[in-house]
């Protein structure tokens, strides 16, 4: 028998080989167009259904996270409202840096209670406040400009980072810092917060502020957070912001992570992200340093608004077990606190107010007062009610008892 000729063989297995590879490519295309136009049929088949998902945040070098410039969306985790971020990423309408003429501007400082994603723009106390100064005002030949700075999940620490880097530029001649007792003393300490992202902090060291951006500038530098500031980066955050796909696995995640939590709740009356803590004296180290730093950053910030010449107002929000319009409910969990009252927060951040000189308007007393004898419910969305942020009773109410103190404040102007 003849054998083939050596080059004669190896053609044969080159053909041989390149026709595997023709079919495994060919396969390969097949399954990325199928995979594509199943992902562009999933797409439309989300939008025609309805779903959206909205997710407003960008990471940030100074602050760790904020609001993304120009984002809308409707927001739907909690309330149902239309949102539209502005150009210089506030939850608000566009402002100019440069302050109109016969103009107050009124700085708002706060974290998800200030930022009001719940409640459409118009509902929103700080829209609200405006409004009821406008109507008082504007007969003095004054016009009221309120700037809302609110962003979710901002400690006092991260507010007065935003007051010296973006507050400042437009100019107030008053600032009020919303402060949420529910989770800010917790959220100043790097121990206790649930945060685990890499955000800035300041700790109290021999009698001064320090600033500790150490995890800040960690993850700063850090091949992930370069990467989501490439042109590639924020390709990809502009198509994840706008991919109904991609918005039904980030939900899908976002609700297993919130299950895990709410799984780990110590008590069924805790709201998340409240620690019964707040409501008693510290139990511990950590919580005396978290009330430590936070008294001294509100102090900080009063300093710093008093050498701009600006008027500084403190408000304490409330949560939605202080204001409660059922005792029983409230006596429950303050017998298995072991506390005689929900207000120590208040108190205390009063106290301060009282030995450092700057006003203190604490919300929660009056907001009881007004569900009790209502029997309305201040926080919380349908079957959620009486937990969360603020409703809109809620919000009216705080706009409505900001405004009369601010009145005050700015007739002795």
């Amino acid at each position: 028998m003849r054998s083939l000729p050596a080059h004669r063989s190896s053609v044969s297995t080159s053909t041989k080989t390149l026709g595997q590879k023709r079919v495994v490519l060919r396969r390969l295309f097949l399954f990325i167009i199928s995979f594509a136009i199943a992902l562009f049929m999933a797409e439309i088949g989300l939008r025609l259904a309805g779903f959206t998902y909205f997710n407003p945040y960008i990471v940030d070098r100074d602050l760790g996270f904020t609001l993304r410039p120009n984002a809308e969306g409707w927001w739907t985790k909690e309330g149902r409202a239309y949102i539209k971020i502005n150009s210089n990423g506030l939850r608000d309408v566009e402002h100019s840096f440069t302050k109109p003429d016969n103009t107050i501007r009124i700085a708002v400082l706060g974290d998800s209670f200030a930022e009001a994603l719940q409640v459409s723009l118009e509902k929103t106390f700080w829209s609200v406040m405006q409004r009821q100064l406008q109507q008082s005002l504007l007969a003095r030949g004054n016009n009221v400009e309120v700037l809302n700075f609110g962003v979710s999940g901002f400690s006092t620490a991260r507010e007065l980072i935003m007051l010296r880097k973006r507050v400042w530029q437009y100019n107030p001649d008053v600032v009020v810092l919303l402060v949420t007792p529910g989770n800010d003393i917790k959220d100043n300490s790097s121990v206790l917060t649930g945060y685990e992202e890499g955000l800035p902090y300041f700790v109290y060291q021999n009698g001064a502020l320090k600033l500790d951006d150490s995890l800040l500038s960690a993850r700063s530098d850090s091949y992930i957070f370069r990467l989501q500031e490439s042109f590639p980066g924020k390709a990809w955050d502009w198509i994840r912001s706008r991919s109904r796909v991609l918005g039904l696995l980030y939900t899908v995640r976002e609700s297993y992570a919130g299950n895990s939590k709410a799984r780990r709740s110590e008590r069924a009356a805790d709201e998340r992200g409240i620690d019964g803590n707040i409501f008693r004296s510290p139990v511990n180290a950590d919580w005396t340093d978290a009330w430590l730093v936070t008294e001294k950053l509100i102090v900080q910030m009063r300093d710093e608004v008093k050498q701009r010449g600006a008027t500084f107002l403190v408000a304490t929000a409330s949560n939605g077990i202080q204001v409660e319009p059922d005792e029983n409910v409230r006596a429950e969990y303050m017998k298995s606190l072991g506390v005689t009252t929900l207000f120590y927060p208040e108190l205390r951040i009063k106290e301060l107010g009282e030995r450092e000189n700057f006003d203190v308007l604490n919300l929660a007393p009056p907001f009881l007062d007004f569900a009790v004898r209502n029997q309305i419910f201040l926080h919380g969305f349908g079957e959620r009610k009486g937990k969360g942020h603020w409703n809109e009773a809620g919000h009216q109410l705080a706009g409505e008892l900001l405004a009369e103190r601010l009145l005050e404040k700015l007739s002795e102007r």
